[in-house]
């Protein structure tokens, strides 16, 4: 019978272990422990008190995991300058967001509006009684509900958001006696999902007393089955439209072998396909959440909330297309992204996270409707750069250089061997297996 490794065992407790204690038990999990724990103590912060904080953000902390912080200079958004700050590990996102924002900078930057500002709650409940009564007593629902979170809502309500309406959604014919309580809210500069959860559990609380204690409803109909209390992170009225607009004149010169014109309505194509083939819209949408995820992480938002929207809204008609549009009008090129983000500039970690707190002070301190506007600018400047390389010189060009350094590194190579590789592939095609042989070719001469 094999012998049982110590991962094969369970864990008790693991959650209330001294972390030294953490990281001795996950080290025994590798071939040389004394090596592992070196290394997970490493990327520990030298200053104990940030290092404490980090800790308290997850569970079950061990050690940080670094991931590349940048900037994407030149982004004109509405007319003015932001450097952006980008968290992303892929080098050719940033570069793709400079070259963009530096390209459209000098056709008079992006533009950007919000469109609206709601984001969504929902408590979803069984109760077996007559449907019209509760339509009836619905409006005397309403007053009953928002009076009973009139303490946890003041502070909001005092910033200008808060409780915005209620819907009562019928679910019955899906599921027998399942109805929604579905509410939206404003909550200004912060992402607000606390707040909202909180309002949310209290309504539900609510409700049930609400029919407990209403005359209209017979002693059957007094129960109420609250079956869960969530926000939505489908936030279709959370939404922000960025463009770009140049005559066609404009565009000679992106590539050399096309005008302005033939550059156009190549690029129109490539975006029509991502409208008709869901196997492209999923990479082309991708590029644009390439640019949206590395300003929301280096703003400490929650980009995996902002992603569920975004792709939720993309298959909004029962079919996942394109979240961009191009309009060819006359001479003019009109590329336009519309996109649901819900974005916070005050609570969670965008003020306890010291980076965070830093990369929102690069942009200015701005509010949540300007950080969703220069977030979808960055989106639409990383989709439009690599539609262009897409129409013109193939992506891999780019990328391939842009990853020359992670193949250099992963096959470690000295600084002299770099600089000399470096040199070599400005001029030829570069591929891990041809720049394995370069490197080898160097070793042996």
């Amino acid at each position: 019978m094999p012998r049982r490794r110590k991962r094969d065992y369970l864990i008790r407790g693991f959650s209330k272990l001294l972390k030294e204690d953490k990281v001795q038990i996950v080290s025994e999990l590798m071939d040389n422990q004394v090596e592992a724990m070196e290394l997970l103590k490493s990327f520990w912060h030298t200053d104990n008190s940030q290092q404490k904080i980090f800790d308290e953000f997850s569970e079950n902390t061990i050690s940080n995991y670094y991931i590349p912080y940048g900037v994407a200079p030149n982004v004109v958004v509405n007319g003015r300058t932001y450097h952006v700050p980008v968290v992303v590990e892929e080098s050719s996102v940033v570069a793709a967001a400079s070259s963009s924002s530096k390209f459209w900078s000098e056709r008079g930057g992006f533009k950007a509006e919000i469109v609206d500002i709601e984001k969504i709650g929902q408590v979803h409940f069984l109760w077996s009684g007559e449907k019209a009564k509760l339509v009836k007593v619905f409006d005397e629902l309403k007053y009953y509900l928002r009076g009973a979170t009139k303490d946890t809502t003041k502070n909001m309500d005092q910033r200008g958001g808060g409780i915005i309406d209620f819907e009562l959604i019928d679910f019955t014919e899906e599921i027998e006696n399942s109805y929604q309580i579905k509410v939206t809210f404003d909550t200004v500069d912060s992402m607000g999902a606390n707040f909202i959860n909180s309002c949310l559990e209290e309504f539900a609380s609510a409700l049930q007393d609400f029919f407990k204690t209403h005359k209209i409803f017979s002693e059957d109909e007094k129960e109420v089955e609250i079956i869960m209390s969530i926000l939505s992170n489908y936030t279709p009225n959370c939404l922000v439209k960025a463009w770009v607009e140049c005559d066609f004149k404009d565009l000679d010169g992106v590539y050399k072998e096309m005008t302005g014109e033939q550059f156009a309505h190549k690029f129109e194509t490539a975006v029509k396909i991502a409208e008709i083939d869901v196997y492209r819209a999923a990479t082309h949408n991708k590029g644009i959440f390439n640019g949206v995820d590395a300003v929301a992480i280096a703003t400490g938002n929650d980009f995996r909330a902002i992603e569920s929207a975004g792709h939720a809204y993309a298959a909004r008609d029962g079919k996942y297309r394109s979240l961009t549009k191009v309009t060819l009008s006359g001479t003019k090129f009109l590329y336009e992204l519309n996109i649901p983000i819900a974005l916070g500039t005050v609570g969670g970690l965008t003020s306890l996270h010291p980076l965070a707190k830093h990369s929102l002070e690069m942009l200015g301190n701005p509010s949540a409707k300007e950080l969703m506007m220069i977030v979808a600018s960055v989106g639409l400047a990383n989709n439009f750069a690599a539609i262009r390389s897409l129409v013109t010189k193939g992506i891999q060009i780019g990328h391939m250089k842009m990853h020359l350094y992670n193949i250099l590194n992963h096959i470690e190579a000295t600084k002299d061997e770099k600089d000399m590789a470096v040199e070599h592939f400005v001029i030829h095609k570069v591929s891990y297996g041809a720049v394995q042989k370069f490197i080898e070719n160097l070793r042996e001469n």
